[in-house]
């Protein structure tokens, strides 16, 4: 089960972060921020790019700060990076567009 959840900004909108297994190689995991006008339009948002089982159950794991500020500045509002192994490591890698997540998936082995 993926870890995620969400943060209600003052205009309405809403940040999700989720956990996700890493499409690309199998094996760690990748943090997905989205922007939307709601959950599950968050959640439609990822769906239409190919990710089909996509859930936010609960909100364990909600994006810090720093993640939320990380998507506003983001012209497309999705972005991604690998996870973190554990909950105290912070990832000093760069956040990425969907797209270069996309294309891994996509990118024959």
């Amino acid at each position: 089960m993926a870890a995620g959840g969400f943060v209600k900004l003052p205009n309405g909108s809403v940040v999700v972060a989720l956990n996700l297994p890493s499409p690309g190689s199998g094996s760690g995991s990748v943090r997905v921020l989205v922007l939307a006008q709601n959950r599950a339009r968050a959640l439609t948002r990822l769906r239409n790019l190919g990710l089909r089982a996509v859930y936010l159950r609960g909100n364990a794991a909600p994006p810090t700060p720093d993640e939320v500020t990380a998507v506003l500045h983001h012209p497309d509002g999705l972005i991604w990076r690998t996870a973190p192994e554990s909950a105290t490591e912070l990832s000093q890698e760069l956040w990425h567009p969907i797209r270069a997540l996309l294309r891994q998936q996509t990118a024959p082995s």
